[in-house]
């Protein structure tokens, strides 16, 4: 087949397929045209999945009648106007490629008026040409309906998937910008129904009761790296937003939002310095919710790596990646509550509640405290506590000031040996026990890698291990703590573990503690069991384990008194 210049409709639905991917895509790219545009007020509708009917009204500042049709051209945008200004994109958009890529897959329908209009202006689009256009009325803004979505491409079509999965999507798309423009007032409507209405405060606090729910939004922490006026010349990445309390962990990390410079991403780098900041707080299987906004020169990330704008490159990885983790974990450390045992939940009113409560702003690490909640016990130390005896050979039963605590004696000399490790790690005073004969440890082809890149490692932590042959390596000293315990099991699950990006130090810590605890099953003496909660209560987070898990749980005084009818 001859080389030849392809049509221009065939170029248009080329280009449509890299923006518009699905019906959601129209969405995203519409509300982020309203927000560029200084919306407050953004309705998004949708009917059949999308592919029916997206109607976007907005109370933005309008398109003027004489730059109607032109705001459909290809690269036409008002967002950028050289190529200096690629290099400090603040808009959401500015490729200029939206419009008319929608347009080269659906019907189009726009009215818009601009602020110093007096009359609105109608416009129709099939197959990317216009088919009407006329006077009308209308208050300042823009209103785009989008029909028919891909009825000419039903290649397309046919790999959308169903009605409520694509709806899914597109409550997706409205409910993270809901968070990250919590001023701007959205509503959704998914076949006549109301899925999302936000009241558009101006605090995230209520765009996160609206989108996740009352329980959650009473577990989110508010994070912040140090007071900051809008305008200033940012020097160094500034983090905002809020943080799940390790007790709302999800399953998935679908409940992960980041944002930068408004700007709602997808990146792997953030995604893993938040799961870095919850590491040995939140239970194994278990993903955060967060909501972080990161602000930093435009010059810093760049936003022009693929047509759909979500994924973007930064200039100083680590940087960002160090900032994000100190922040979120700064909010979650001062703040790690003794799980308790809740006989009774507590009830709440109906969803018109929220809109009547009061919000303050959470300073420092703290929760939001205006959200009815019960009381917490304290958050790092301990209080002191009265051994009473053990429970099934694996708790440890203890008096406090306020109640009853059970402790998994496990988990807490996990806890314990844990922070021991890093700190003598640290000051090179790992204690070694040397093997009267050297053991040789075969491992498979992925352990093999991992342990290629790491076995000299291994020496901080007490281990001499040398290769051996291709997936052979010869062992002739261990740590102390693993001496007559199954050091080689410990060695090819830490192996097994691992992968890019993961935290070193803390994973071979984490197995080692996990590994040279106390069992559950193992009898204590009493003397024992002093010794381990003596222990704990010196520790720097003695309510959960290096994996996350709870060391105890608290029964108050309040509570006893209920179940016993004293109350």
């Amino acid at each position: 087949m001859p080389i030849k210049v392809l049509d221009p409709q065939i170029v248009s639905r080329i280009a449509a397929g890299e923006v518009v991917e699905r019906p959601a895509s129209v969405v995203k790219e519409l509300v982020e045209n309203a927000l560029d545009a200084g919306s407050g007020q953004i309705s998004v509708e949708v009917k059949g999945g999308g592919v029916s009917l997206i109607r976007v009204i907005d109370n933005g500042t309008g398109i003027p009648s004489g730059e109607v049709e032109l705001a459909f051209d290809h690269y036409a945008t008002s967002k950028i106007g050289s190529l200096d200004d690629l290099e400090s994109i603040s808009s959401l958009g500015f490729r200029g490629e939206a419009l008319p890529s929608i347009t080269a897959v659906a019907q189009i329908d726009v009215v818009t008026c601009a602020a110093v209009e007096q009359v609105g202006t109608y416009l129709s689009l099939k197959d990317g040409i216009a088919a009407n256009r006329e006077s009308q009325g209308r208050s300042q803004g823009t209103s785009i309906t989008v029909r028919n979505l891909f009825r000419k491409v039903p290649a397309r079509l046919k790999f959308l998937k169903s009605q409520a999965t694509e709806n899914s999507h597109i409550a997706q798309v409205v409910s993270l910008y809901a968070l990250g423009f919590p001023e701007v007032r959205f509503a959704l409507l998914i076949d006549g129904r109301v899925a999302l209405r936000t009241p558009g405060s101006g605090q995230l606090i209520d765009s996160v009761i609206e989108v996740y729910s009352l329980e959650v939004a009473r577990n989110m922490l508010e994070i912040g790296d140090g007071e900051w006026e809008s305008g200033a010349v940012i020097s160094s990445p500034h983090i905002t937003g809020m943080v799940g309390s390790p007790s709302i962990g999800r399953s998935g990390r679908g409940y992960l939002s980041f944002f930068i410079n408004r700007r709602w991403v997808s990146s792997r780098l953030l995604a893993r310095a938040v799961e870095e900041a919850y590491h040995g707080l939140l239970m194994e299987g278990k993903h955060p919710v967060a909501i972080i906004n990161i602000s930093l020169p435009p010059s810093e990330v760049d936003v022009n790596v693929h047509p759909t704008k979500i994924e973007v490159k930064f200039r100083n990885e680590h940087m960002i990646f160090t900032a994000v983790q100190r922040a979120v974990r700064q909010a979650l450390v001062g703040l790690m509550p003794v799980p308790r045992i809740e006989a009774v939940a507590t009830n709440y009113a109906s969803t018109s509640v929220p809109w009547q409560i009061s919000w303050t702003s959470a300073k420092s690490s703290s929760l939001v405290t205006s959200l009815p909640t019960t009381p917490q016990t304290p958050s790092v130390s301990l209080p002191m506590l009265r051994i009473l005896g053990q429970l099934l050979s694996s708790y440890i039963i203890a008096e406090g000031p306020d109640g009853l605590y059970l402790i998994d004696q496990h988990a807490a000399h996990e806890r314990i040996l844990f922070e021991k490790l890093k700190v003598q790690r640290s000051q090179q005073e790992i204690e070694v026990q040397g093997l009267l004969e050297p053991v040789t440890v075969e491992v498979n082809p992925k352990q093999a890698e991992v342990l290629k890149s790491h076995y000299e490692n291994l020496v901080e932590f007490g281990f001499s291990i040398e290769p051996f042959g291709d997936r052979t390596y010869i062992v002739r000293a261990v740590p102390l703590l693993l001496h007559n315990k199954d050091w080689a099991g410990m060695l090819r699950q830490l192996l097994d573990s691992l992968f890019e990006g993961t935290n070193w130090v803390e994973s071979v810590a984490t197995s080692m503690a996990c590994h040279s605890a106390v069992r559950a099953g193992q009898t204590l003496t009493d003397d024992e069991m002093r010794e381990l909660v003596r222990q704990l209560e010196q520790t720097a987070l003695p309510n959960t384990c290096p994996h996350g898990r709870p060391t105890m749980i608290h029964l108050s005084s309040g509570q006893l008194e209920k179940e016993f009818g004293r109350s």
